[in-house]
């Protein structure tokens, strides 16, 4: 396996053709404080795989594609499609 960085994230938006803005969160203990810190970043990521908004995927490091896209989506983990046709539990 190679030593490109790879990270989970959401699907943020999918407007543009071929790219989508992947939000990966990151939750850690503020060092002085102990208090829980949670962080988000997005990150504009090549897609051929016609991601929807809201799936979990995968992005990969790769070289510079354009002037702010530098990951490729690798594999979609959750499509939100998925999610949607699966019927919720009724409760009485």
């Amino acid at each position: 396996m190679n030593t490109r960085r790879r990270l989970t994230g959401i699907v943020a938006s999918n407007k543009m053709t071929k790219t989508v803005v992947v939000e990966v969160s990151r939750t850690y203990r503020h060092p002085l404080y102990g208090k829980v810190v949670h962080k988000a970043k997005r990150f504009q990521a090549h897609d051929e795989m016609k991601c929807q908004v809201g799936d979990k995927v995968q992005i990969v490091e790769s070289k510079p594609i354009s002037k702010n896209k530098r990951w490729i989506v690798e594999k979609i983990l959750k499509s939100q499609e998925i999610a949607k046709e699966e019927p919720a539990p009724e409760e009485v």
